[in-house]
């Protein structure tokens, strides 16, 4: 019995396990092209969802149950790969940085001081070193304030020179025992407040310029900087933004011109001159130029080149000093103090003078701001100047077919002391004559010039008479033309106007005379005789300009001319304007001129007429104030001759009779184009 159920039990165990066996599931490797196929669609989708599990069982041959568990058991272990690999990256990185901590430690224990060449502070006399530093620039920070103080109290005049001079010694150290030589202001003068009080000063002489103590250079060059700085800053933001500054008026054909409440609430500042004439002059304009950048930066850069650029708005033009050069190539950084006469092309309204910093900055890649700014030094008894300059000039941005966009800004103030005459009053005021748009279209038409002069191609000309000229001959030729033009033009300021009884504004319709003396290379020698006036015509300015420019009309008697001479002549026009200006000369000069001779040494004697839009100055005094202006409606003439009345000697003999003749003959012809023109009204 007991065998039995032993083996009764026997048996019911082996059961039980054989069970078990049964129920335990059977596991499969992989196969290696299940494996690949599971690979690549993991890279492309690591999260499936449950149709695309079930597609990819279909296709490998297995369990979506079996799918899915593979998943995210492969995306287990690829997370702990890169766990792995990181950490061995940063331990790497740790060991390294290690080592290198170790290495400077062991650096810093034998670092000597450059200066002295003794051992590095410790940590404690490091942080009183730190300590002693901070007092400094605070004691500096003081003396900067106190020296601030004292020029805000001598350029608002509270004080005299000596007592600056005397207040500066105990807070910059004499470098004289003679305090009237001056203090040494080493440190660099910041803030605006001391720019705005520098900017309300008076005009100082060329040679009074620069103090010969190092002091006043020092303090001068730091207000200078200060100045372009300020002025660069408000440029800029004048240059590329028209809201709020700028409005275009109806009464001024849509110019853009400052609107003087906004811009005040930004940039305010107080009027540079006192009394009840004086006036602000705000315009802003843009146009391409045909010219690189970088070449009209250098023109700009320099006082020859600038004058020439703007032979009909710039008389003279000089640079005094060199405050920095720039960097080469570019030019950013670059600052020089200049003067400059301005005027416009007429003998009865004066030429504008102007003292300023130029500063040239390149502000990004292929653009460049130029700014011009009126800068006065600190010194007493100097002559006044009428004109200030607030912060202008332009902006120039290189343009990929070789051109360049300029937007210039002009923003003048001026005392009309003297009165503008009432023939230009509406032309100055709605800023025909010196406004951003005058500069604008110059430029543009001797940018053209310069093109045309450097072209290769010959241009052809279809018409009666004209000559073959060889390159070399249209260049020369060019030249020549031009200098008759700016010698023309300087001619109309009459620097050397005298006055003669006989000659007075009463009897002789306003002719303006002078008589000036050439001993200069280009003009005859000898006293020459100046003679301009300006008249307005009621007749359309392209009217007036086509009336000069008429061969048919050419040989008529308003234009002087001498027997067999050759009159080389230019003429342009624009809607600002147009001007015909020529030169007699002889047949063999002008020979010479057109084989390409050098012709900057020939002597010419131009004269010629300039044609300006107007209204006319009699419909209203106040045309300018209530702003109702139509230029359209006239032209204002200028006529201006000039003869060679002898040489040096015999000066008493010849010229009161040259005079009369000249006045004679410029009279005479205004009769005489009114009549052709049909205005003698």
């Amino acid at each position: 019995m007991d065998s039995s159920l032993g083996g009764v039990d026997g048996s019911g165990d082996e059961g039980t396990q054989n069970l078990h066996k049964e129920k335990r599931p059977s596991y499969k490797r992989l196969s290696s092209a299940q494996t690949a196929k599971l690979e690549k669609f993991i890279k492309e989708c690591p999260h499936p969802d449950e149709a695309q599990r079930r597609q990819l069982a279909i296709e490998v041959g297995l369990e979506p149950k079996q799918i899915k568990f593979w998943f995210q058991n492969k995306r287990t272990q690829l997370k702990n790969q890169h766990e792995r690999a990181d950490n061995t990256t940063l331990r790497v990185e740790n060991d390294r940085i290690h080592s290198e901590n170790l290495l400077m430690k062991e650096a810093l224990k034998n670092i000597y001081c450059p200066s002295c060449g003794g051992p590095p502070y410790p940590e404690g006399e490091h942080e009183h070193f730190v300590q002693k530093m901070q007092l400094e620039n605070a004691q500096l920070k003081d003396e900067h304030e106190k020296v601030s103080s004292l020029l805000a109290r001598y350029l608002e005049k509270q004080m005299s020179q000596p007592e600056l001079q005397q207040a500066l010694l105990p807070i910059t150290g004499s470098t004289s025992h003679e305090p009237t030589q001056g203090s040494s202001v080493n440190q660099v003068i910041d803030g605006s407040s001391c720019l705005e009080r520098c900017l309300n000063t008076q005009i100082m002489d060329n040679d009074l310029l620069l103090s010969n103590s190092m002091g006043s250079v020092d303090l001068e060059k730091a207000l200078m900087s200060e100045a372009v700085t300020t002025a660069m800053d408000e440029l800029v933001r004048l240059l590329r933004v028209n809201e709020p500054f700028w409005i275009r008026p109806l009464t001024q054909e849509g110019k853009l011109v400052l609107h003087h409440e906004s811009y005040e609430k930004i940039f305010p500042k107080t009027n540079h001159f006192k009394g009840g004439k004086v006036h602000v002059e705000a315009t802003k304009h843009s146009g391409m130029v045909n010219i690189r950048s970088i070449q009209l930066v250098d023109m700009f850069l320099d006082a020859d080149k600038w004058a020439n650029l703007f032979p009909t708005i710039v008389t003279k033009a000089e640079t005094i000093k060199v405050i920095e050069s720039g960097l080469s190539g570019s030019r950013s950084g670059a600052l020089q103090l200049m003067v400059e006469e301005m005027h416009i092309l007429s003998p009865l309204v004066q030429p504008r003078k102007f003292q300023f910093l130029r500063y040239c900055q390149q502000v990004e890649d292929g653009q460049w701001v130029i700014t011009d700014v009126s800068f006065d030094s600190f010194r007493q008894n100097t002559p006044l100047s009428r004109s200030w300059r607030h912060p202008s000039g332009c902006m120039i941005q290189e343009m990929s077919n070789g051109c360049s966009m300029v937007t210039w800004v002009e923003h003048v103030e001026v005392d009309d002391k003297i009165q503008t005459h009432k023939l230009y009053k509406d032309f100055v005021g709605i800023n025909f004559a010196y406004g951003a748009e005058r500069w604008i279209m110059e430029l543009e038409r001797m940018c053209e010039r310069f093109a045309r002069f450097y072209d290769e191609k010959i241009p052809n000309h279809d018409f009666e008479g004209g000559i073959d000229i060889s390159l070399e001959g249209r260049r020369s030729v060019m030249n020549l033309s031009h200098r008759m033009l700016k010698i023309f033009c300087e001619s109309l300021t009459m620097s050397g106007n005298f006055d003669f009884p006989n000659l007075t504004m009463e009897n002789n319709s306003g002719v303006r005379v002078c008589i000036r003396k050439n001993t200069n290379h280009g003009q005859p020698n000898g006293m020459i005789v100046v003679a301009a006036t300006s008249i307005w015509i009621e007749r359309h300015y392209l009217e007036v300009f086509e009336f000069f420019i008429d061969d048919k009309r050419r040989a008529q008697p308003y234009i002087p001319s001498e027997n067999n001479a050759v009159i080389l002549q230019e003429s342009f026009t624009n809607s600002m304007g147009s001007y015909v200006v020529y030169a007699p000369t002889d047949f063999k000069t002008m020979n010479l001129v057109i084989k390409g001779e050098d012709s900057s040494m020939l002597p010419i004697l131009p004269s010629g007429f300039v044609i300006s839009p107007s209204s006319d100055p009699n419909a209203a005094l106040g045309v300018f104030n209530n702003g109702n202006v139509d230029i359209s409606e006239g032209s204002l003439l200028t006529v201006a001759f000039q003869i060679l009345a002898c040489s040096p000697s015999g000066i008493d003999l010849l010229i009161p009779g040259s005079v009369a003749a000249v006045n004679t003959l410029l009279t005479s012809t205004i009769l005489k184009i009114k009549d052709a023109l049909n205005c003698n009204s």
